[in-house]
């Protein structure tokens, strides 16, 4: 059904993340005035006993060659503060750490868990099995949060359900309601999660990709098919790459793989991958972002381009680089010497 629901939403427009990668194509919000507007925090769910895919450690399974959990702390990492309600493990981002008590007494008691270590005015509520959420969606949760008066904003599925743990909120309305229900019930163990969200004024936004969450092996199965798909797999793999190398650096593919394609056709195809690691190390060098990277994609472009002009352009007479060498020369060309064949 995830399938469908994707395919019947891809559109014909150019360019359009939407036909090209899993992202969405946002604006990017412009923070006021006041420097502490864009603050915000998170709180990513990581401790559920995954019985569908049989007690599995969800978190740790990979997509795109990452663990879950990974993919989801990069999409959160505008947060100030990032907690992890869950036991301890190696993650690419430096993260805190909470758990429930007692561990396992469901989203609620972590959600809570978790809340204790933010102190932002927003906080973005994720689970850590979404192989698709990005950088975009959050910041547009949390732009369409600040524009409203609502005490919430979520992502709905294709079925128009609720995904309360793809979400942003203030975190006073959070606080209120999970006050109010611990003293309700006496604890939050075992609360499930629309006790809270029926209690809150929230604004849904439709997103069937960005909610797409792993629940069983058939999820987990299809978002690996998904992302080795010709329009997503090279963002897929370069996000991969970055993770793995500890870098953050936004650079325009386009330019990198036009340098490939003209150093392979000019000069040799070997020549492709060396020279788009020399125009990065060029960059580094040059203690430069995006710019260095472009400005060094330019220089070595245009040589691979001298480099394959010279090849098609022969010395012969009449060419003109032997008419541009008689005339500096000042005189006719010598006859040529060889003896005839035959």
């Amino acid at each position: 059904m995830w399938r469908t629901a994707w395919n019947s939403r891809r559109c014909s427009c150019v360019p359009c993340d939407r036909c090209g990668t899993h992202t969405r194509r946002v604006t990017a919000y412009q923070p006021p005035g006041d420097p502490d507007a864009d603050v915000h925090d998170a709180v990513v769910l990581a401790g559920g006993a995954a019985r569908r895919l049989g007690g599995a450690d969800k978190p740790g399974l990979r997509v795109g060659g990452r663990p879950l959990l990974d993919r989801v702390l990069a999409a959160c990492s505008g947060a100030a503060t990032t907690v992890v309600v869950a036991d301890r493990r190696t993650t690419t981002r430096p993260v805190r750490w909470a758990r429930e008590d007692p561990p396992g007494a469901g989203p609620l008691a972590a959600l809570d868990a978790g809340l204790r270590g933010t102190t932002a005015e927003y906080v973005v509520v994720l689970s850590a099995d979404l192989p698709f959420l990005d950088e975009g969606t959050v910041r547009r949760l949390l732009t369409a949060l600040r524009s409203t008066e609502t005490e919430g904003v979520l992502l709905t599925d294709p079925g128009g359900r609720d995904q309360p743990l793809v979400a942003a909120y203030r975190s006073s309305a959070l606080r209120r309601e999970l006050a109010a229900l611990g003293a309700e019930h006496g604890s939050l163990a075992g609360l499930p999660l629309r006790r809270l969200t029926g209690a809150l004024d929230l604004t849904r936004i439709a997103d069937p990709v960005a909610s797409f969450d792993c629940d069983t092996w058939d999820d987990i199965a299809a978002a690996r098919a998904r992302i080795r798909e010709h329009g997503h797999v090279l963002d897929e793999w370069i996000s991969a790459v970055k993770d793995e190398l500890g870098i953050d650096l936004d650079v325009d593919t386009g330019v990198l793989l036009d340098l490939a394609r003209d150093a392979a056709h000019g000069v040799a195809r070997p020549a492709a991958p060396l020279t788009t690691f020399l125009v990065g190390y060029a960059a580094a060098q040059a203690k430069g972002g995006p710019e260095a990277v472009a400005e060094a994609a330019r220089k070595a472009t245009a040589l691979a381009l001298r480099w394959a002009e010279e090849d098609t352009t022969a010395a012969r007479p009449g060419t003109a680089a032997t008419d541009s060498a008689t005339s500096s020369g000042g005189g006719a060309t010598e006859p040529d010497a060889r003896p005839e064949a035959g």
